[in-house]
């Protein structure tokens, strides 16, 4: 996470609610050789302390007797590139702000018996977000798929130890620049939900 203090004054409740939103992240686990990272989707208990996810039983991050182990779930949020000129001061550079969330802890294989479960209530956050689309269930599933389907997934458990938060919106520049670099991310920025991005940089100039 970046070391600067004025990115890092997120309270832990602003942290879970972000991470429990996004629901989508990075999962990372280190080895002898190059850390192992795989992509999934989470739920993440109200207090931040318990991640649920699956994994593809191949996934190299299963291979392994060592259990738990060390754990990082990183969780990525709108980013955008900015360049110097949008502050509208001399003596500025060019910087990508972005907004995300780490959570660091021991990672476990959940007995396969909650699996079911956690596809349900995984599938539900989702769908519900599609309304009024009538959500997709298991039931949906022959016994057969089902089957199957469980079979080939392995559901995992981040046990959280620690929760660290960064959101670089330019808070270390006059409020003046960091509102005129907002308005050009807003309509030319590069990278990814560049109008978030832009609404939380806007935001931040409440905090001078």
């Amino acid at each position: 996470m970046h070391p600067n203090p004025a990115f890092r004054k997120a309270t832990e409740e602003q942290n879970i609610a972000f991470a429990r939103e996004r629901a989508f992240g990075v999962l990372t686990v280190a080895t002898d050789a190059a850390p192992l990272g795989a992509h999934v989707p989470f739920l993440l208990s109200a207090d931040g302390r318990r991640a649920r996810m699956h994994l593809a039983r191949s996934n190299a991050v299963l291979r392994g007797e060592d259990w738990p182990r060390a754990a990082r779930l990183v969780v990525s949020g709108p980013d955008s590139y900015v360049s110097a000129d949008w502050y509208g001061i001399a003596g500025q550079v060019p910087t990508w702000n972005y907004v995300a969330v780490h959570l660091v802890g021991a990672l476990s294989i959940m007995d396969e018996t909650a699996l079911e479960a956690h596809l349900e209530e995984l599938s539900a956050l989702f769908e519900g977000r599609l309304a009024p689309k009538p959500p997709w269930t298991l039931e949906k599933l022959t016994a057969d798929l089902r089957r199957r389907l469980f079979r080939a997934i392995v559901p995992v458990e981040l046990l959280v130890e620690r929760i660290e938060g960064t959101r670089k919106l330019s808070q270390n520049k006059p409020a003046g620049a960091r509102i005129a670099a907002a308005d050009h991310v807003r309509a030319q920025g590069l990278g990814q939900e560049c109008v978030s991005l832009a609404a939380l940089m806007l935001g931040a100039a409440d905090a001078d």
